[in-house]
């Protein structure tokens, strides 16, 4: 009796985990591939309503408007103490190379996700009396997505006259740093 119950378990098993296979009944398996587009275009709008274009092709960020300056592009938050500290450093840089340097400042929102707002920005550039374009738009996100995502503010990326990412900053940087990168991108 014992015997019968392991054959009948041994060939249940056997029909159960082999199937049936007919060469004949075989099903084609069409996969699709998901092909997901990378945004490389952007509309950034800034706190007084300028809209700035920004193209990111392979290897250079292209700002509509900026042909010929060195460009700062800033990933920061009003919450950061080290954002706040580098303020009168950048601003010292961009009234220095007034025609030759740009900063665009992209905000990452508050620590909890949502967007800083308009009037707490307003009051903030007043009271830090920032002197360069600021955009606090969800855009913003998707550039830093674009640059391989953002995850330490602040950072930020020296784009000389070529669209060509020259440098790239994690934290505070001292002002002659940059000054040195500014020359450096602009040939000097």
């Amino acid at each position: 009796m014992q015997f019968k119950k392991i054959a009948f378990f041994v060939i249940s098993a056997t029909i159960l985990f082999t199937g049936c296979d007919s060469k004949k009944e075989e099903k084609q398996e069409v996969k699709k591939e998901v092909v997901k587009k990378e945004q490389t275009k952007f509309k950034l709008t800034t706190t007084n309503n300028a809209i700035i274009e920004l193209e990111k092709t392979k290897d250079k960020l292209i700002f509509k408007g900026f042909e010929g300056k060195v460009v700062l592009l800033n990933f920061w938050a009003t919450w950061c103490p080290p954002c706040k500290a580098e303020i009168p450093h950048l601003n010292n840089l961009k009234e220095k190379y007034k025609d030759r340097f740009e900063i665009i400042a992209l905000a990452m929102g508050e620590r909890g996700g949502k967007m800083t707002s308009s009037e707490n920005m307003n009051a903030f550039i007043e009271e830090y009396k920032i002197n360069y374009p600021i955009t606090n738009t969800k855009e913003n996100f998707l550039v830093s997505d674009a640059m391989g995502g953002i995850k330490t503010i602040p950072t930020m990326f020296m784009i000389d006259p070529t669209g060509k990412i020259v440098q790239k900053y994690v934290g505070v940087v001292p002002e002659e740093m940059m000054e040195l990168d500014i020359n450096r991108a602009l040939g000097k």
